[in-house]
């Protein structure tokens, strides 16, 4: 069993940081543009600024190589492809967007309806992420032990 390539994560990470980068610039601006606008001002917090869409950028390639990092992970386990990145990738929603979006919910702090769009949305965009991710990935060779010169 090879050891994980830290440079193929990091690589497959910030491709499937890509991903849902450009998965959350669509929905963001596109999808739930109006509610989230409206969710906001009903609670008079200022509109989403470049400051924080900066560091949103950063934590979705962060979200990324995690993601890929997982998948590299449990790789030996569950073996190479597609199954077990979409396994990765249910760990990552689970922890990134179900269990935070609840608290949402139960607080009251965006609407049930558009939390939950979110939610599936980003069900789609992690899978494709890791998807895309795992493809980069490769495990390093395994080093062999030395062999005796007689």
């Amino acid at each position: 069993m090879g050891q994980i390539n830290v440079g193929r994560v990091i690589a497959g990470g910030l491709l499937a940081g890509l991903v849902i980068n450009i998965g959350e610039t669509i929905l963001n601006l596109f999808v739930v543009a109006a509610p989230m606008a409206d969710a906001l001002k009903a609670r008079n917090l200022p509109a989403v600024g470049g400051g924080a869409i900066g560091v949103f950028v950063l934590l979705c390639f962060g979200l990324g190589i995690a993601l890929i990092w997982l998948y590299a992970a449990i790789r030996p386990r569950y073996g190479a492809g597609p199954g077990t990145a979409i396994c990765a990738a249910a760990a990552v929603w689970w922890f990134a967007f179900v269990f935070p979006q609840i608290g949402n919910i139960m607080m009251g702090f965006f609407p049930a309806g558009v939390t939950t769009l979110v939610t599936v949305w980003g069900l789609a965009e992690v899978i494709l992420a890791a998807l895309a991710g795992a493809r980069v990935y490769q495990e390093q060779p395994a080093k062999s032990a030395p062999r005796a010169v007689a």
